[in-house]
């Protein structure tokens, strides 16, 4: 009879320890999601809102650093002037900006 009650306790304990994992492996993956995963996606979100209002005439500043105007662009590409030359202008991806400033209004987005 003893063995019988201690058999009970120990399988209620272990579903009970069992319990106590899952709840622990939620809250860690929630607190994941709110200091990793949901931040990333508001920055891309963020970068994506950018490079859609990019125009042609805007000052922009490379990944690399480099400052230019663009002069043309389609769907995937941009042309960026560099310099005061006008003789180099570099076909780069739209990825490839980092910061824009709006040729009539001079606000900067990064």
């Amino acid at each position: 009879m003893l063995l019988a009650a201690e058999t009970t306790e120990a399988a209620g304990g272990g579903a009970m320890g069992m319990g106590f994992t899952v709840v622990w492996m939620v809250a860690l993956f929630a607190i994941m999601y709110f200091m990793m995963i949901r931040p990333q996606q508001k920055e891309r979100k963020k970068t994506q809102a950018m490079l859609a209002s990019m125009e042609v005439g805007d000052s922009v500043v490379t990944t690399s650093g480099f400052y230019g105007v663009i002069i043309d662009m389609n769907e995937e590409d941009v042309i960026v002037e560099f310099g005061n030359n006008k003789n180099c202008r570099i076909p780069m991806r739209k990825q490839a900006i980092a910061e824009i400033e709006k040729a009539d209004t001079g606000i900067v987005e990064k």
